[in-house]
C-alpha cells in the first residue's frame, strides 16, 4: 500500500477535522464516503443522518454503494445503537432499503408487536430472505450430523428385512466372501434398529430476554431442521417471565420468530418446571437451554429443578449464547454451580452446532468436546 493511499485511508478514519494531520485532499467520491460515515460516527454530532426519512433512506443507500455487505451490516448495527433509529424500521420505505442480516431480524422481533400493518409484509419478506439464507447454509450439515449420529446409536444385531444397512453389513462381512460363489455370506447383519419412529426427544429451551436476540434466531433455525428429521421429537419452549410452547410455529420458522417477544424478564425455573412436565422419555431426552443464566424468579428453585431434571436422567446442556457474536456475559454462579452437577455450561456458534447435537444424541461427553473444540467452556 503507497503512502497516499495510507493517507487517504488515515484520513477517512479522522473525520479531516483541523487536526487530523493528514493534510490529504479527497476527491469527489471520498467526500461522499467521508459524510456517511460522519452522519454515523461523528462523536460531536447526534442523530446525524437528520430526523427526515429521505436522509435515512438516501444515507441506507449511500452505505450499500460505497461499502461491501459486512461493513454495511455493521454500519447498520452500530446506527441502531447509536442514533436509535429502530423507528426507521417501522416504515415501509426505509426497511425496503436495510441490508437483511441476524442481527436485523432479532431488532424486528423486538418491535413485532408495533411494526404498523403497511409494513409488517415487508417486515416478514426481510425475515423470510435472512431465514431462507441460513437455512440453506446449516440445514445439511445438521441433518446428516444428526441423522448419522442417530443411525449409528439405532444399529442392532437382529433387525428386521427393511431396516438392515447394507453398507454396513457388507463392510463388516468381507471377511467371509466365498470365492467359489463369488458373493459374502453375511454372518452378520447390521441394522438400524427403530428406523420408523422418533428414537430420540430434543427440547429447545430458549431464554427470550432482549440480549438473547441473535441466539434465538439461531434456534430457530436449528429447530425447524431438527423437526423434519423423522427420527427426532422435536419441541421448542420459549420464555421470559411466561413459558410459551411454539412447537406447532416450527413447520414455518419465519412464524415462530415472530411469535417471539424479545424484552421482559426471565424465570429460568417456570421454564424448567414446563419443561419437564413434557418430557415422556428422559432417558433418551437432550434439553438444550439457551440462556445467559441471570435469573429473574426463584434462583433456589431454579437450582433444585436442574438437580431433579440431572437426576431423571435427562440429558440437559445450557448455551450461554448461541450465536457468532463472541462471548457473552453470563451469571458465573450458576453456571459454576451447574458446572459443578456435571450439567455441559458454553457458548457454542452455529456452526459447531450440528456437531454438539450428534454428541448429545449419541451420550458422549460434550463438555469434553467443547474444550477440544476449544469452545469457551465455562468451569
Amino acid at each position: 500500500m503507497g503512502n497516499e493511499e495510507q493517507l487517504r485511508r488515515w484520513r477517512l478514519i479522522l473525520g479531516g477535522d483541523q487536526n487530523d494531520g493528514t493534510s490529504c485532499s479527497l476527491d469527489k467520491t471520498d467526500l461522499q464516503i467521508d459524510k456517511t460515515l460522519e452522519a454515523l460516527y461523528d462523536s460531536n454530532r447526534k442523530g446525524g443522518l437528520g430526523a427526515s426519512s429521505p436522509n435515512v433512506s438516501r444515507w441506507l443507500g449511500d452505505i450499500r454503494t460505497y461499502f461491501p455487505s459486512s461493513v454495511v451490516q455493521v454500519m447498520q448495527k452500530d446506527a441502531l445503537k447509536r442514533l436509535n433509529l429502530t423507528q426507521m424500521l417501522l416504515e415501509k420505505e426505509m426497511l425496503q432499503n436495510v441490508a437483511p442480516d441476524v442481527h436485523l431480524v432479532a431488532t424486528l422481533m423486538t418491535l413485532s408487536q408495533v411494526i404498523p400493518e403497511k409494513t409488517k409484509d415487508t417486515a416478514r419478506q426481510v425475515v423470510r430472505t435472512v431465514v431462507d439464507e441460513l437455512m440453506r447454509k446449516l440445514a445439511q450439515p445438521t441433518q446428516q450430523a444428526i441423522t448419522g449420529s442417530l443411525n449409528r446409536s439405532a444399529r442392532n444385531r437382529r433387525p428386521r428385512k427393511n431396516e438392515i444397512d447394507w453398507k454396513q453389513t457388507i463392510q463388516q462381512n468381507l471377511k467371509h466372501y466365498q470365492e467359489e460363489y463369488k458373493t459374502i455370506i453375511p454372518e452378520t447383519l447390521i441394522g438400524y434398529g427403530r428406523k420408523r419412529s422418533a428414537l430420540k426427544e430434543v427440547v429447545l429451551c430458549l431464554d427470550q430476554s432482549g440480549s438473547m436476540g441473535t441466539s434465538v434466531v439461531y434456534s430457530g433455525i436449528f429447530g425447524a431442521v431438527m423437526a423434519s428429521i423423522p427420527a427426532l421429537k422435536t419441541q421448542m419452549v420459549v420464555f421470559d417471565t411466561a413459558v410459551a410452547d411454539l412447537t406447532e410455529e416450527l413447520q414455518d420458522p419465519v412464524e415462530l420468530l415472530f411469535g417471539v417477544q424479545l424484552g421482559g424478564g426471565t424465570d429460568i425455573n417456570a421454564a424448567l418446571q414446563y419443561c419437564e412436565q413434557i418430557i415422556t422419555r428422559p432417558s433418551d431426552t437432550v434439553l438444550v437451554l439457551i440462556t445467559d443464566l441471570y435469573e429473574g424468579g426463584n434462583e433456589n428453585e431454579m437450582r433444585k429443578r436442574f438437580v431433579q431434571l440431572s437426576a431423571a436422567g435427562i440429558q440437559v446442556i445450557v448455551l450461554l449464547a448461541l450465536n457468532n457474536d463472541g462471548a457473552p456475559s453470563y451469571d458465573h454462579e450458576n453456571a459454576q454451580f451447574l458446572a459443578n452437577l456435571g450439567i455441559p455450561v458454553f457458548a457454542c456458534t452455529p456452526d459447531k452446532f450440528p456437531d454438539m447435537m450428534a454428541m448429545a444424541l449419541s451420550k458422549q461427553d460434550t463438555a469434553q468436546w467443547a474444550a477440544k473444540e476449544e469452545i469457551m467452556l465455562k468451569k
